[in-house]
Parts: structure tokens; C-alpha cells; sequence
């Protein structure tokens, strides 16, 4: 049997639980899946940095809910960087990987030498779980301060879920052995409380779980959080250095128990299928402003850079021929 040494830990989640003090969390490290999904835009440095830290908090949160599909962050600002979102796909089946795609929109023209966060400006940081067709999805919203993405994370969860959570991060650029060209990579550990059992008072009264704040002023709390802080960020990305063996190192004394790693994926859902539904909505009038000269409606997947082609005829209500080229009906037409 392989060892931990032997395994890489690149692109994965270790979630563990820390016995003593009643604390979940979450280890991740993140090498070519970064890599992928920055590789398949040009965004500059700044950009860069901010979309690999809210992957990295994409994969440390996705796995602490119970989703049987997505989970997305979104952060939205007035600054330079408009835009950043990520999308968390939930493993389709017992062992699979979960799947992880993210993009960026920016006014290059605007950007400067601040901080990526800094050029963010102001705007919101947003969490949205879709739990497939027949659910209601679920949003919240919290404003964008602290200077990271970390701590507007760590807020959304101490208003919108009443959770004590704390996030350590590192990400950044380096140079393999024997390679000239710089990669990204990431790392983070993220802490929770544990929600509290509801406590029955009487049949009409009941007090929930996220009005009590349990362990938010524990002597627990703080000292798993202080252990979590003496993290080194070269820690957090070294690939030699096991998840198992760095969460023992900085959580020993509180008798951590680790379960079974999550692998990590790129993973991009768009289809020309997905496509030619969002612009069934439009007339051909419509359809026709979208036709470029050579008589072509063309689509591009912001997450994953897909190209789409389609025949004007076939798009929209008023589509005069499916994608195949066949006539449509008269009456489907219409």
C-alpha cells in the first residue's frame, strides 16, 4: 500500500475533524487545476491572484455542504476587477471527483499596482447554492471588506450562517526544477464550528441552530484557531509535504481524525445544447443582430473558452430549421 509520501496532493480537499476541540475543517492544495483554468484566459497578475484565491476557497467550502449540484461564489465590485465567479460541482457518484471552473471580467485599462483586492472596490461577495431541478436555489450576500476574499468569506459566514469559520491561504507563482516557466499554485485550511443541536424547550418554542454561536468565544475555538495561524504559506503549497502529515503537525495536540480525500477537476457544464437554449428565447429579429457578416451566430463559454457556431435559422422561437438543418413545422415555428 502506498504511503501518504507517495501520493501526490495536488488538486485535492482533506476534510478532518479536531476531536478535542469539536472543529471541522478542511485542507486543500491546488497545482494543475489552477494552472488549467488561468491557462485558458490572459489575465494579468492581479487578476490571476484573486481568481486562484476564490477557486481555493471555492474547493475548501464546496465540500463542507451537503450538495447533490452546485455551488457557486461570485464577487462583484466597481473597481478594475468587475467580476470574479467560480462554479463547485458536487461528485456525481460515490469516489468521483468534484469539478471546479472559474473566470474573471476586468477594464484592463483601469488596472494599476494595488493589491488585487484594493482594485476590486466596492461590491459584494455572494454565495448561491443550486441543488438541481425542483429545489429553490439559495443566495446570500455580504459586502466586500476585510482585504481579502478570505475575510469576506469569513463574514458571510458569521451573519448568513451564525458559524464561527476561519480561512488560512497562500497562493502564488513558482518555478519547478529544471522549468524556466512560473505556475501557479495554492493551498488553504479552513476551521468551522460544528452547528449546535436544536434543543427542544416545548412543542411551540425551539431554539435553532444558528441562534446559538457555539465555540464563537470557546477557549476551543481560539486556541485551534491560534494553532491554525502558525501555518507557514510554503506549507500550504508544498508538494512534497502531505495534507495528512501538515494538518497533524499544526493540530496534534488537538487529536485530529482525517477522512477521505476529495480530487479535484476542471470541469465546465456549457454544451451548444445549453447555448441554443438561452437564445431560444429571442425572435429572428433578435437573432439576426447577433449574426456576425459571414452569417453566423457565434457563442464563447466565459469559464472554459468553448467556441459555438450556429446557423441563424435554427436559433430563437421563430427558428425556421433545428440544428440539423431540417425545416421545422410550421406550427413550432410559431
Amino acid at each position: 500500500m502506498a504511503s501518504t509520501k507517495d501520493i501526490s496532493w495536488d488538486d485535492s480537499v482533506l476534510p478532518f475533524q479536531l476531536e478535542r476541540s469539536g472543529v471541522r475543517g478542511r485542507a486543500t492544495r491546488l497545482g494543475p487545476l489552477l494552472e488549467h483554468i488561468l491557462s485558458r484566459h490572459d489575465y494579468p497578475v492581479a487578476v490571476s491572484a484573486m481568481v486562484a484565491e476564490l477557486v481555493t476557497l471555492t474547493a475548501l467550502i464546496g465540500p463542507t455542504i451537503k450538495l447533490r449540484w452546485k455551488l457557486s461564489l461570485q464577487v462583484r465590485g466597481n473597481g478594475p476587477i468587475r467580476t470574479i465567479a467560480t462554479d463547485y460541482y458536487a461528485p456525481e457518484t460515490e469516489g468521483a471527483p468534484a469539478r471546479i471552473r472559474a473566470w474573471a471580467s476586468f477594464d484592463a485599462d483601469r488596472l494599476g499596482d494595488a493589491p488585487g483586492f484594493d482594485q476590486i472596490g466596492q461590491g459584494y461577495f455572494a454565495m448561491l447554492i443550486d441543488q438541481g431541478e425542483g429545489n429553490t436555489p439559495y443566495q446570500g450576500l455580504t459586502p466586500l471588506a476585510g482585504g481579502s476574499l478570505a475575510a469576506c468569506a469569513q463574514t458571510y459566514f458569521a451573519q448568513s450562517e451564525q458559524l464561527p469559520t476561519r480561512f488560512e491561504l497562500t497562493v502564488g507563482q513558482s518555478r519547478l526544477a529544471g522549468d524556466s516557466t512560473q505556475h501557479w499554485r495554492a493551498g488553504g485550511i479552513m476551521l468551522q464550528t460544528l452547528p449546535a443541536q436544536p434543543q427542544i424547550i416545548s412543542e411551540d418554542e425551539e431554539i435553532e441552530a444558528a441562534d446559538i454561536l457555539q465555540g464563537a468565544e470557546s477557549e476551543d475555538w481560539t486556541r485551534a484557531t491560534m494553532l491554525m495561524s502558525t501555518v507557514e504559506g510554503i506549507e500550504l503549497v508544498d508538494a512534497a509535504l502531505p495534507l495528512p502529515n501538515l494538518t497533524f503537525r499544526l493540530f496534534h495536540e488537538e487529536e485530529p481524525v482525517a477522512f477521505g480525500r476529495q480530487d479535484l477537476h476542471f470541469g465546465c457544464s456549457c454544451s451548444s445544447e445549453k447555448v441554443r437554449g438561452t437564445l431560444s428565447i429571442y425572435s429572428q429579429k433578435d437573432i439576426g443582430h447577433m449574426t456576425t457578416p459571414e452569417g453566423i451566430v457565434t457563442a464563447d463559454c466565459q469559464f472554459c473558452g468553448a467556441h459555438y457556431e450556429f446557423d441563424p435559422r435554427s436559433l430563437g422561437f421563430e427558428a425556421t430549421i433545428d440544428e440539423h438543418g431540417n425545416p421545422v413545422p410550421q406550427q413550432a415555428a410559431q
